[in-house]
């Protein structure tokens, strides 16, 4: 693990804390050009009444709009959960060079977990994927969130 990796995850960490203030699952993205963060994303599914509105859709979303171009080539995308199927596809499409991601995702996450999208041979673009950054805390923030809807849950819900 880089510095450049702890500093670009921990601006992860910011956004997945932002999602959990606003009642998501606590997931944050960053995009990095350059050594510079040109997208940022934080789970709004909720919010935003979007089943697409993951932490690395919004991330590849408004770092397509900063640079005026969906491919993103020569970028890494910087995630606290490893991505699903959906985002994995969205990241492949979009022509991420790199993926680092924290928390393994052993319910949903498509880059190894469960299936892994970024290995299959067939698929026409290939991200090269570093998991397990700063993944206790990545983690510890993930299992505090659902810790405490379990407590906040009433009976019969």
């Amino acid at each position: 693990m880089t510095e450049q990796d702890q500093i670009f995850m921990q601006a992860a960490i910011a956004l997945a804390k932002q999602a959990a203030e606003n009642g998501e699952v606590p997931v944050g993205a960053v995009v990095v050009k350059d050594g510079k963060i040109i997208g940022r994303g934080c789970n709004s599914p909720i919010g935003l009444n979007d089943p697409s509105a993951h932490a690395e859709i919004l991330a590849l979303r408004d770092a397509a709009n900063n640079i005026g171009n969906y491919r993103l080539v020569d970028c890494t995308l910087y995630v606290t959960l490893e991505p699903c199927a959906m985002c994995s596809g969205a990241v492949q499409h979009s022509r991420i060079a790199n993926l680092v991601y924290g928390a393994s995702d052993l319910k949903t996450g498509a880059c190894g977990s469960v299936i892994n999208l970024m290995a299959e041979e067939k698929l026409n673009h290939h991200t090269k994927v570093k998991s397990g950054v700063l993944a206790d805390e990545t983690g510890q923030i993930l299992s505090e969130f659902f810790k405490q809807r379990r407590l906040n849950k009433k009976p019969g819900q």
